[in-house]
């Protein structure tokens, strides 16, 4: 599955990836477009990466976190070109064994 891409992102794939017998909560996450940032209207973001290095490095994160958190599994996929407003510009979804591990994982994902 590319991570980094131009087409609509669908968490449907994100949850089939992270999907498994043992776990017991998924947790998801979806960032789009708004209309304001710091006061200032918003009309659309354009987002640039160079492919190789945005997926390489976002793969590396994956593997940090499902290291980090016993029974974790995460993905995720990132939008890039024109964004209008209500766009998803990034999909998360984390799954471990207790809902608690997930929402962790999906957190530190995005933030990291």
């Amino acid at each position: 599955m590319s991570r980094i891409r131009t087409e609509p992102l669908r968490l449907d794939e994100l949850i089939a990836a992270v999907s498994h017998p043992g776990a017991g909560g998924i947790a998801t996450f979806l960032g789009v477009v708004r209309d304001v940032n710091d006061g200032r209207s918003v009309t659309l973001l354009e987002y640039e990466a160079y492919g190789t290095m945005a997926e390489a490095e976002l793969e590396r994160v994956l593997a940090e976190i499902a290291a980090e958190i016993p029974g974790v599994r995460v993905a995720a996929t990132h939008r890039i070109g024109a964004l209008q407003i209500g766009d998803v510009a990034v999909a998360c979804a984390a799954s471990a064994p207790h809902r608690g591990e997930a929402f962790r994982g999906c957190r530190l994902l995005i933030d990291r």
